[in-house]
């Protein structure tokens, strides 16, 4: 007898890295971390020297977005498949 591959009642397994309170843990982290990139741009504007060091700091806020969103997007998904 064979098990059917569709049933009905299959539910999706999250694995333990990609639980809800493990996604807002990591938005918050972004988060904390674009704002460290942002202080990063707010440093190199104030002094001229730094000035052309700016794109690490804009690396830093545009990845963490990058990061955030695509989190955000993930658990948008999740919670309307309810």
């Amino acid at each position: 007898m064979q098990i059917d591959p569709n049933p009905v009642f299959r539910k999706i397994i999250i694995p333990w890295y990609d639980l809800d309170s493990l996604c807002f843990v990591q938005i918050f982290f972004m988060d904390m971390v674009m704002l460290f990139g942002i202080a990063g741009i707010s440093a190199a504007y104030d002094q001229t020297d730094f000035y052309n060091y700016i794109g690490v700091p804009i690396l830093l806020v545009s990845s963490s977005l990058g990061v955030m969103i695509s989190t955000s997007i993930r658990l948008i998904k999740r919670f309307l498949a309810l």
